[in-house]
């Protein structure tokens, strides 16, 4: 894959504009927003389609409610507010009436991870892949730029079923291919090594590139993989990348328990088990800073990929 930086741009806006696309196509698709429609980039869908935009103010649980209700007529909602509040706060909801009876009802959350910045610790969720990956019919997307949120976005709204769509608050940098279509639990090769496996998603694809390119200067041939699917998971593909490299490092904005790499590492451990190094919170709440100062605060940054690299290289050995 060739990586080329198009613009920086963030991923939240990439989930308005492929909302606002599917929805000109496909006239069962619904929004509802808990009082964040500008947070959520979803004004343009609703001055677009204001008789399919519901505004439910701040009452989460009764918007889950709302959108599970509509599923039922056949609509395909969905729901937009910070992933704190999509996940933490409606739990129950989600479990019960979305996860449990099978509706086609997808969950957006925005602001995901420690850099949402300066909001601090009761908005930056950790947690919140290993809340949705542990529902039985729940699928898990975390898609990394703005062109893959886009495309992740209208991808959900022609699959059944409930999904978790996972993005973020800053620009960041749009590299994935514009208009390359997007499939669920399919992982993205982005660079083919034979040292080591590299396997991230999110806001740190593209740091795991920058890693990339630093352990090449220093003889490390690695190989990166998007997991842009964190359930279900592309075990195919996971499986064939360790077998050429023989270890691997999971790189994630997200508690490392429940996360990506427990994922990853449960596979491993079932199947071929070999060294993997995790770059993921340790069990701890986030705090106020800038997304940049968080990531090297919390050990999320590009030298931190390097430096596990170069553990799990050496632990091969």
């Amino acid at each position: 894959m060739e990586i080329k930086v198009q613009n920086y741009k963030d991923t939240r806006s990439g989930f308005g504009d492929g909302l606002l696309e599917v929805a000109k196509h496909n006239p069962k698709v619904v929004g509802l927003c808990a009082d964040l429609t500008g947070s959520l980039k979803m004004g343009d869908f609703q001055k677009a389609f204001p008789e399919r935009f519901f505004q439910v103010g701040i009452a989460e649980a009764n918007m889950i409610g709302i959108a599970s209700g509509l599923s039922i007529g056949g609509y395909i909602p969905f729901t937009g507010t910070f992933a704190i509040f999509s996940t933490a706060r409606v739990y129950d909801q989600i479990r019960q009436v979305v996860a449990y009876s099978n509706k086609n009802v997808k969950i957006c959350a925005s602001h995901a991870g420690v850099t949402l910045g300066e909001d601090g610790a009761t908005h930056q969720v950790l947690e919140d892949i290993g809340m949705m990956k542990m529902l039985p019919n729940m699928t898990v997307v975390v898609p990394c730029d703005y062109n893959q949120t886009k495309a992740a976005t209208m991808a959900v709204a022609e699959y059944y079923g409930p999904v978790y769509l996972r993005f973020g608050r800053p620009k960041v940098p749009n590299f994935t291919p514009e208009n390359e279509p997007f499939v669920i639990g399919k992982a993205q090769m982005i660079h083919e090594g034979t040292d080591v496996s590299i396997f991230t998603c999110g806001h740190l694809v593209w740091k795991a590139w920058e890693a990339v390119l630093a352990l090449k200067e220093m003889g490390i041939n690695a190989e990166l993989v998007n997991i842009h699917t964190v359930k279900p998971l592309d075990t195919n593909a996971i499986l064939k990348s360790v077998a050429k490299t023989s270890c691997v490092v999971t790189a994630e904005e997200h508690q490392r328990n429940g996360g990506l790499g427990d994922s990853i590492a449960q596979l491993l451990a079932m199947y071929d088990p070999k060294p993997v190094e995790m770059v993921a919170v340790d069990d701890v709440f986030g705090q106020s800073g800038t997304p940049e100062e968080l990531l090297k605060y919390y050990h999320l940054d590009t030298v931190d990929i390097i430096e596990a690299a170069k553990r799990a290289v050496a632990r091969k050995k």
